[in-house]
């Protein structure tokens, strides 16, 4: 594999891990206010996720199929609505990196802003209504600011895997918008948002790959 190669890889594999040892978890805070089946599409997406990637071709120059077909991969596997959130990042990612075989730290930055980016458009949705954004957002403006000061990619990604903590926190001082806890979003208030804790597992589980 290329190092790009084996990055996504390690990536890939470490946040389906975390997804597997926080299933329990996050079913917990979905039967809040969801139906409670956070933790096993979570878990299923990107154990599926992990395994596409896993399989594919070391020789492959297109990161952007990757991320397109791996889109499709992880909706499957995941047929929920944050699931289907998730793959719009994706592809948002798949657009960045159209015709790229190797990417560089800001090629990193680009790619999860614009995957965000698709995520806020397709979505409907924005920082601050209690969802997988509030802890993605920070995260790509830790990563951003660290590199513009000059830090490498793993002193980046360590910055960002703590705004995505932080961020994710931050969700139970929020009030619902979106999905069924929209519905009591007054009783949503101090409670974690599930979403967030899959947008900071992502976070920690890519930057343990790069660090």
């Amino acid at each position: 594999m290329t190092d790009t190669d084996s990055t996504l890889a390690r990536g890939t594999a470490a946040i389906s891990a975390l997804m597997t040892q926080n299933r329990d978890l996050l079913v917990r805070l979905d039967q809040v206010s969801g139906d409670g089946d956070l933790g096993i599409s979570m878990d299923e997406g990107f154990q599926a996720f992990a395994a596409y990637v896993a399989e594919q071709d070391p020789a492959r120059t297109d990161l952007a199929e990757l991320f397109r077909q791996g889109a499709k991969v992880l909706n499957a596997a995941a047929p929920s609505s944050l699931g289907t959130i998730l793959s719009f990042g994706l592809m948002g990612i798949a657009r960045s990196l159209r015709g790229r075989g190797t990417v560089d730290a800001a090629d990193v930055a680009d790619a999860f802003d614009a995957g965000i980016a698709n995520i806020m458009a397709k979505a409907g949705s924005k920082p601050g209504e209690k969802t997988v954004l509030d802890a993605l957002v920070p995260a790509a403006d830790a990563l951003r600011a660290a590199l513009d000061a000059g830090a490498d990619l793993a002193g980046a990604a360590r910055q960002a895997a703590a705004a995505a903590a932080e961020g994710s926190e931050a969700t139970t001082r929020m009030m619902a918008v979106h999905g069924r806890a929209a519905y009591s979003a007054q009783r949503s208030i101090g409670v974690l948002d599930g979403g967030s804790v899959v947008g900071k597992l992502i976070v920690e589980g890519a930057a343990g790959a790069v660090g």
